[in-house]
């Protein structure tokens, strides 16, 4: 299974689905990407997934596929 830089399943991916994914099969990777602030943002970080950031979640994290407050949960920063 391919996982996308903000941490979606690529085969479920909205972009995917529709076939609008700016990487096509590949699914989304870091790099510079004038499509996609999350994978420019991971790049610009040296991270693979936005997971693996120290600030996640952040503000730009508010624009991808998955809840905020789920992954506020997720790295135990919910209230």
């Amino acid at each position: 299974m391919k996982v996308g830089v903000c941490g979606i399943s690529c085969e479920v991916c909205p972009k995917m689905v529709k076939g609008t994914c700016p990487n096509g099969e590949q699914g989304c990777v870091p790099k510079q990407n004038p499509f996609c602030q999350i994978s420019t943002c991971a790049f610009n970080s040296g991270v693979r997934l936005c997971f693996e950031c120290a600030y996640f979640p952040c503000e730009l994290t508010k624009t991808g596929p998955i809840n905020y407050n789920y992954c506020s949960f997720l790295v135990g920063k919910s209230e």
